[in-house]
């Protein structure tokens, strides 16, 4: 039976995008489906002041066994912090898959 991970998607100081919010399911199911002992992720998008135009900012935080895994990118467009976010949860979640394969 395929686990199924529980996403929360939290838009602050902007309107909740229906666009973004299925692009960053898919994102998830894909990265669920590799690493099926994923729990849960709470993900949240948020626009911050800043002078640069870096201020479009995506949070992942997934729950899976061991330590929590976060990431976190801040750019001038919400898909690319987005795509950044999920490549660095990737990274850690290679790690961690190496970790369970030596135990």
């Amino acid at each position: 039976m395929q686990n199924v991970m529980v996403v929360n998607i939290q838009y602050q100081k902007m309107k909740a995008s229906e666009t973004l919010s299925e692009l960053l399911m898919k994102k998830l199911d894909r990265v669920g489906k590799k690493y099926s002992w994923l729990i849960k992720a709470n993900v949240i998008f948020k626009i911050e002041n800043d002078r640069a135009g870096e201020d479009k900012i995506c949070e992942i935080e997934l729950s899976a066994p061991g330590p929590r895994l976060f990431a976190k990118a801040k750019t001038n467009d919400f898909e690319k912090s987005m795509s950044e976010t999920v490549d660095e949860l990737k990274k850690q979640l290679e790690k961690r898959q190496g970790m369970f394969a030596t135990h």
